[in-house]
């Protein structure tokens, strides 16, 4: 009795550190950053919206404010160009676009952010890709005399695909349609049923004039008409949520730790980063691709062992059981194991300016493990214009988006990208010289109604019994 009731409290002691550990890492990991990105069409005034919204919320240091003024004097400008506060390539200033994504990072008293101001012109469409794969949130600009273009629906196809959970319209310009209320109106009506139609989960419109900072860091008087938040405000007030409870747990093995010392001559751990969801000591998991099971002995996070660690921190993993766990497997819940195997059916859309063509021998980059394959099948590339499949392209070309279905050297556990970004997505790598050719989403491409796309999706059971 007082053994099983010592043992009882002892474990209740247990839990209870674990839950005061795990209480303690989500008040630090609060909801104080938000990753977003900036996209539009070339001249829609991405860059304008950028450095006001830097400048207007005090983020600009002095010395840059100075180099920005002066740049623009030379230019013949008779007040400062805030385009020039993220156009910093040469090539940009000269031609006044667009060209590299530039991050930048600023904080309110509200809030922290780290901004990707992606390129606009259709031949960087792939750079969007770069900057909203990590985005929570994506601005997509659009001029109001030209209304919802091809490149805006681009935009939206991209932010969908890559599961951005928000989405703001923001209609620029709206001093050279005299700020009109219907002109924003049809705008905002007719994005907001193409992105729904996409399945984009949250959509906010927003008029404003990035050149005189209408309705971005503070209200214009200019528009007593709309009533809703400034892009600032929006932005720091749009709920983010980081909790990884609710995640499936997913740990990338990157290294092997041995040290093999006096001090430590047994010690075996796993490091790397989790990818989501929660790790706890006790918890039963399965390491893939090999299938064997074995339970979470010991979390050690900074030098101290800890009870439970989550998303996205780096830790080392040790195992009851002495496995062969390498570089490249994947540690995760016994009870939650994604399937593994060697065809992948993915919406991707290609960067390099070599296409991508059927039969071509790449490399497929999934977290930490790298493995050969082969690209079996394009079935589709989608028009944009009204979200139809072009049938058997052959190939695809820089910027395109399209289905394919490949198979590797290697059985690999890939989630459905909707389940998780991290263990969702994936790269194919030119094996000659290592240059990243495309990037991969696994599962259905987009959430929302457009048959077009689910046609494209290809969910037919692929062929069996193909050698690689």
């Amino acid at each position: 009795m007082t053994t099983a009731a010592t043992t009882s409290t002892a474990g209740a002691g247990t839990a209870a550190a674990g839950a005061a550990d795990e209480a303690a890492g989500r008040l630090l990991q609060d909801t104080s950053l938000l990753r977003f990105a900036t996209a539009g069409s070339v001249d829609d005034g991405k860059s304008t919206l950028v450095g006001r919204l830097l400048h207007d919320s005090k983020s600009v240091l002095a010395d840059q404010l100075e180099a920005v003024e002066h740049a623009s004097r030379s230019r013949g400008a008779a007040g400062p160009d805030l385009a020039l506060l993220t156009d910093g390539l040469r090539a940009e200033r000269e031609q006044g676009i667009t060209i590299d994504v530039a991050y930048r990072y600023f904080a309110t008293p509200r809030r922290r952010f780290i901004l990707a101001d992606t390129p606009g012109h259709v031949q960087y469409t792939r750079n969007m890709v770069t900057g909203a794969s990590t985005a929570e949130l994506a601005i997509i600009l659009v001029d109001a005399r030209n209304g919802v273009v091809e490149q805006t629906r681009r935009h939206a196809a991209v932010a969908a695909l890559l599961r951005v959970p928000h989405v703001v319209l923001a209609v620029n310009k709206m001093d050279l349609v005299g700020y009109s209320e219907p002109v924003f109106a049809q705008i905002a009506e007719q994005f907001t049923a193409y992105a729904a139609s996409l399945g984009v989960p949250e959509i906010t419109a927003v008029p404003i004039s990035a050149l005189v900072g209408d309705n971005v860091v503070t209200p214009s008087e200019h528009m007593d008409w709309y009533s809703g938040p400034t892009v600032l405000e929006h932005l720091e007030t749009v709920e983010v949520d980081h909790d990884p409870a609710g995640d499936v747990a997913r740990f990338p093995v990157q290294y092997v730790i041995r040290p093999q010392t006096a001090e430590h001559p047994d010690y075996r751990g796993y490091a790397g980063q989790i990818a989501s969801g929660v790790l706890r000591v006790g918890r039963p998991v399965t390491v893939l691709p090999s299938g064997r099971t074995s339970v979470i002995e010991g979390i050690d996070l900074l030098g101290q062992s800890v009870r439970a660690a989550w998303a996205p921190q780096s830790v080392t993993v040790r195992l009851a059981d002495d496995l062969d766990v390498s570089r490249g497997d994947l540690i995760v819940p016994a009870d939650d194991a994604p399937a593994t195997g060697q065809d992948v059916t993915a919406t991707v859309c290609h960067l390099h300016d070599t296409p991508l063509r059927v039969g071509q021998r790449v490399l497929l980059k999934h977290t930490t493990r790298t493995v050969k394959a082969i690209v079996k099948e394009i079935p589709s590339r989608l028009t944009l214009d009204d979200l139809s499949p072009h049938p058997e392209p052959g190939e695809l070309v820089a910027n395109d988006i399209g289905r394919v279905r490949i198979r590797t050297a290697e059985p690999l556990p890939l989630d459905p990208y909707a389940l998780s970004r991290r263990t969702g997505s994936f790269l194919l790598i030119d094996p000659a010289d290592g240059s990243t050719l495309t990037a991969g989403m696994s599962g259905d491409a987009f959430t929302g109604a457009a048959g077009a796309v689910r046609a494209a999706a290809g969910d037919t059971a692929q062929e069996d019994g193909w050698d690689f």
